[in-house]
């Protein structure tokens, strides 16, 4: 098991390792004083909102450290890959997305174990979630983004995009679940907005 606050921690490095990799991949996208303060900050705003402790960094997983670090790494290679190699060929985002989605499909259906899968559909909720919520926007409709903004702002800037979910995540459980809200969470949002600010170009 991995603590949910060292797995936020660790996620949140994708666009420190897309910029690591996009200043040894891609030429034209330089480091400067405003983007790596941008990730830094940023950086820093998603751990303060994990926070993970001292505690919990002696009794987590390494095992699923590693995994996440593995993870992260990927995600944020994904960013410098696609700048580099995808967006000059200069096919649409919908129908990269399509390919994508279309080649994952295949290799899932061909390694997933879907057991208990029709269960899905006894809930209308878990159903409609599972389509709009995770197949229509989660997925088609970022996909889509992914690339027009890989394409527009480069992939250090587009990676930056990785920050905001433990943000999301913050304000549905306070408006969904009632959970509180406290000033350092205030403090830590608004250091990942100011970091993303300055990774726009």
């Amino acid at each position: 098991m991995l603590l949910s606050g060292i797995a936020g921690a660790v996620s949140g490095a994708i666009p420190l390792f897309a910029f690591i990799m996009a200043l040894l991949f891609i030429p034209e996208e330089k480091a400067s004083v405003r983007n790596i303060t941008g990730v830094l900050i940023a950086f820093a705003g998603v751990v303060l909102i994990a926070r993970p402790s001292g505690q919990e960094v002696l009794t987590t997983n390494l095992e699923g450290i590693g995994y996440m670090i593995a993870g992260s790494l990927s995600v944020g290679g994904s960013f410098v890959y696609a700048r580099k190699f995808i967006v000059p060929l200069r096919i649409p985002a919908a129908a990269l997305t399509t390919y994508q989605l279309g080649f994952g499909l295949l290799i899932l259906s061909l390694l997933t174990d879907t057991a208990g899968i029709g269960t899905l559909w006894t809930d209308p909720h878990a159903s409609i979630g599972l389509i709009v919520g995770l197949g229509i926007l989660g997925t088609g409709l970022a996909y889509i983004l992914y690339y027009y903004i890989v394409e527009t702002l480069g992939a250090v800037a587009a990676s930056s995009v990785t920050y905001l979910p433990p943000v999301v995540a913050l304000f549905i459980g306070w408006l969904l679940v009632g959970e509180p809200i406290e000033l350092m969470d205030v403090l830590s949002t608004g250091m990942i907005f100011v970091g993303v600010f300055l990774l726009k170009k």
